[in-house]
């Protein structure tokens, strides 16, 4: 029998309102897809916060009201600290979304790269700012502990140049403004998994849904980036839970200088007021639009509107890879909710594609009917995984750079 590991990955998620965790084994090559432990602080922030741990019920918790995020992470240190015992963590690895033009692939985090990553709060508030708290506490309280940063914008580094740039004037791209792509952890781990599921068509021309509370689409050939739905920042693209989504610029202009909207105003309105909850008035949750549908015409119109935008972008992707091969849906609403998948699909019936429903209701990796001229599946995301495996490369015996020696990217 193999011993017991002793050395463990953390892995941190940090958003706004919640952190996730994953302990994974430090010291077994390579790294177990799946934590060892795993967990979650929700509702960071709000009225109720709860902790819930993988395989447990989740318990109310209170949290300091003036401090909420910092009570957060120490409640999540104090249960690995418990469960851990006598064994350590070895380094921790923090999922980043924004990387900017400079930092793609993974790296050490030191004082000096957590500088630089804070200048792209702006490009990511909802995610940037949090993450970099749980840097910044462990840089202070535990100096010796490695730190990686793993960034959401680093798989989408081979997007052709002409996807990657915004028709603004040239020197806008020279000042760092162009389209980035988010989500890449995940669509990472789809580059990973999903060939070993469907072998030379993932290798193809395929398009990966990631759906969740953020929403993008990926397109990818031979298991690279070559077109994404979010672009300079994680509004663009998808209607999302409470983002807009793409939106004409001509709105934006009309609500400060008609309205007299502060850029305050319209920054809460983009990122918390709109999406689902905002055409809805009533949830940013699909499943309890799905509810009110039949009884409500805004959540009905809110549900089609985010359908109808799937699957327009969907089109988008396909006229970028020339047709495809496959298609996946990931995330929370991707993997959860057979009636969006239905519905998506369905506005796709023109080219062919065709579910098996009986598979399509059992969230079942393959939903695809066998006279479907596109593949479509159903693929659980592992974020995490993706950051312990970084992180354990780069931080072996050996394998271990300067801190704070990133990928440069030129345009």
């Amino acid at each position: 029998m193999a011993p017991a590991p002793e050395r463990f990955i953390l892995v941190l998620n940090c958003g706004s309102s919640s952190i996730k965790f994953g302990l994974f084994a430090a010291d077994v090559e390579p790294v177990p897809r799946q934590a060892s432990w795993s967990g979650q602080v929700q509702g960071i922030g709000g009225a109720a916060s709860e902790f819930k741990a993988a395989g447990a019920a989740s318990e109310p918790v209170e949290l300091d009201s003036q401090r909420p995020y910092n009570a957060a992470l120490a409640l999540i240190r104090e249960r690995i600290m418990d469960w851990l015992g006598a064994r350590r963590v070895a380094v921790v690895a923090h999922r980043v979304v924004h990387g900017g033009a400079r930092y793609f692939a993974p790296v050490r985090v030191d004082a000096g790269v957590l500088a630089d990553l804070r200048g792209y709060i702006p490009l990511a508030p909802l995610h940037q700012p949090f993450a970099l708290e749980a840097v910044q506490i462990l840089l202070a309280e535990r100096p010796d502990l490695p730190q990686v940063a793993c960034f959401d914008t680093g798989f989408h580094h081979t997007l052709p140049l002409v996807e990657q740039l915004l028709p603004l004037p040239y020197s806008a791209w020279e000042r760092g403004l162009r389209r980035y792509g988010f989500h890449g952890l995940s669509y990472e781990y789809m580059a990973q998994v999903l060939p070993e599921r469907h072998g030379d068509a993932a290798r193809g021309r395929a398009v990966v849904a990631h759906l969740g509370s953020g929403a993008s689409l990926c397109a990818m050939q031979g298991l690279c980036s070559v077109a994404t739905t979010m672009g300079f920042s994680a509004l663009d693209g998808l209607m999302m839970g409470t983002r807009c989504g793409a939106l004409d610029p001509g709105a934006l202009l009309y609500l400060m200088e008609i309205e007299k909207l502060s850029l305050e105003q319209v920054g809460r309105m983009l990122y918390h007021d709109s999406g689902l909850l905002g055409v809805s008035g009533i949830s940013a949750d699909s499943r309890v639009l799905l509810a009110r549908e039949a009884d409500d015409e805004r959540a009905r119109l809110a549900l089609e509107l985010y359908v109808r935008r799937i699957v327009r972008e969907i089109c988008a992707m396909l006229a970028v890879l020339g047709g495809f091969d496959l298609l996946v849906f990931t995330a929370g609403v991707g993997e959860h909710s057979a009636v969006i998948r239905e519905r998506v699909c369905a506005g796709l019936g023109f080219l062919g594609v065709t579910l098996d429903d009986a598979a399509n209701a059992g969230d079942a990796p393959l939903i695809s009917r066998p006279d479907s001229r596109v593949i479509v599946g159903v693929e659980p995301t592992n974020e995490e995984w993706i950051a312990a495996r970084h992180a354990a490369a780069l931080c072996a015996p050996g394998a271990v750079p300067r801190a704070g020696a990133p990928l440069r990217v030129s345009p």
